[in-house]
């Protein structure tokens, strides 16, 4: 299991975080995923065998929000 933060500087409401958080644990081989507005992070962990960052990057993007750093 891996578990990362990543910064998302589009986030800004509880909208952005359902959305984010939904997206993310729909896919298989998350475990969890958790928006936090105020920081514009998401933690998320998961099953590097089965989903890898790119497939990660790929969704948030089709939600509108781009990974920075």
């Amino acid at each position: 299991m891996t578990t990362e933060t990543l910064s998302v500087p589009d986030i800004s409401c509880d909208h952005c975080r359902r959305t984010i958080e939904t997206a993310l644990t729909r896919l298989p081989g998350v475990q969890a995923a958790t928006v936090d507005v105020g920081a514009r992070t998401v933690q998320i962990s998961y099953d590097e065998t089965t989903v890898g960052p790119a497939t990660i990057r790929g969704t948030l993007a089709d939600e509108g929000y781009e990974i920075t750093g």
